[in-house]
């Protein structure tokens, strides 16, 4: 295969750049503008873009690239072009400038995530212009609203044109693929499994009065202990195979032992990483929401509640009774499904091909399986039987800290990641 090094390295730099300029904030910029960028590149490589939209410019774009084996299974490399909201005053730069400066892109959705999209429409490019194919068709799913649930993206893809990816088996898409250095060398972490998520609801009834007054039904104090009982609420660890081998694989790269059942340690060995893989060792139930009264003198009759829980695959149930037997009569409840967990076995042949591609590149390269803490449209793809991977490839530069950049200020990526993982993306895409 002839190597994709340096002709595409500015390319995916200018794409990335220009793909955050595009401001996509979701629930006030619609899609359509990054979409039809997309869509562009893609068409002027002799690709076939379809543009679907699930409302009004929340736009979708589907293309096919035929491969040279098209016995096998379609790979769906899926991302989304939506990203969250950001406040200029906080940034050193605008948030939307796409400013190339001190060696990184500077912008909202510099890793979360354009520079996937940036990656996948530099390697097609490359691909196409050499007269290259994937081994087998790759089916390019580039969706909007990702930070908002996917209801006009993902999701509404899979239930409105479940048929574009009926013969697919397996796709890769966030989060994943990133460097986390270790003593034996990088580990790139690759996402096998997804925590579930729900909301649950809790209303309190009391009795409305005066704030001077005894009120043994006080629906604020009736709900707000009921909060504190479900945040405080030690939830067992609870491993999975997934989480386990991660544990057994950091131990080995860190010379630590009984990472089991002393997870901390290995937490505190990949830094900043641990605040997601901590959360997955265990089910988690987070207030975000608190609505009661208003007026400074009035106990309310009622008091609303909102709990952000997130699952461990495969527990969901057990987790659902749990919080039930926190919850008093008086308060009522009502979970409001927002995805079901999902966990893979590493495919060997996925993992191998992954790996090869990372040792082209890294000659220290280590793949390890881990869970992320949120949710991905990988939810969505996984019910239409999809086995569903996080694989952005980034090796990322020393120092820094990656989780914060997803969502927060300063978001940005380094030059040389997206050079790197472009060169990965080829190999991987051309062999698996």
């Amino acid at each position: 295969m002839t190597s994709p090094e340096e002709p595409s390295a500015s390319r995916v730099v200018q794409y990335c750049s220009e793909l955050i300029s595009i401001d996509t904030t979701v629930g006030h910029q619609p899609e359509r503008k990054a979409a039809e960028y997309v869509a562009e590149r893609l068409a002027g490589v002799g690709l076939e873009p379809l543009m679907l939209e699930g409302a009004p410019g929340r736009t979708n774009v589907i293309a096919r690239m035929p491969g040279r084996e098209p016995g096998l299974a379609p790979l769906l490399v899926h991302g989304h072009l939506d990203v969250v909201p950001a406040d200029p005053a906080d940034w050193s730069v605008h948030p939307f400038s796409g400013e190339i400066r001190d060696g990184y892109v500077w912008g909202r959705g510099a890793v979360d995530m354009k520079d996937m999209i940036a990656m996948i429409l530099d390697v097609v490019t490359t691909m196409r212009a050499a007269g290259q194919t994937p081994r087998r068709d790759v089916i390019l799913a580039f969706v909007a609203d990702e930070e908002d649930g996917g209801t006009h993206g993902a999701a509404w893809l899979t239930e409105q044109h479940p048929h574009l990816f009926a013969d697919c088996e397996t796709a890769i898409g966030e989060v994943g693929g990133f460097s986390v250095p270790s003593p034996s060398g990088p580990l790139y972490l690759l996402e096998t499994a997804q925590k579930g998520a729900f909301t649950l609801e809790l209303t309190a009834n009391g009795l409305a009065g005066h704030g001077s007054m005894l009120n043994e039904r006080n629906a604020v104090q009736s709900l707000a202990r009921t909060v504190a009982a479900i945040a405080d609420h030690p939830f067992p660890l609870l491993l999975t195979p997934t989480t386990r081998e991660f544990l057994d694989r950091l131990g080995e790269a860190f010379g630590l032992s009984d990472t089991r059942n002393d997870p901390e340690q290995a937490l505190a060995a990949v830094g900043e990483i641990g605040r997601i893989i901590g959360a997955t060792l265990r089910h988690t139930a987070t207030p975000v929401a608190l609505n009661a009264g208003g007026a400074p003198n009035v106990i309310p009759a009622h008091a609303h509640a909102r709990i952000d829980c997130r699952s461990v695959p495969g527990h969901e149930e057990e987790f659902l009774a749990e919080l039930r037997r926190l919850i008093p009569p008086g308060i009522t409840s009502e979970v409001v499904p927002r995805g079901s967990g999902h966990e893979y076995a590493l495919d060997e042949n996925l993992a191998g091909t992954i790996t090869a591609a990372l040792l082209a590149e890294d000659p220290t390269a280590q793949l390890v399986p881990f869970c992320m803490s949120s949710a991905t449209d990988a939810r969505h793809f996984s019910r239409l039987g999809i086995r569903c991977y996080g694989f952005v490839p980034l090796r990322l530069p020393p120092g820094g800290d990656f989780v914060s950049m997803f969502h927060g200020i300063d978001e940005r990526v380094a030059v040389d990641s997206l050079t790197f993982g472009t060169r990965v993306l080829h190999r991987f895409l051309s062999t698996y």
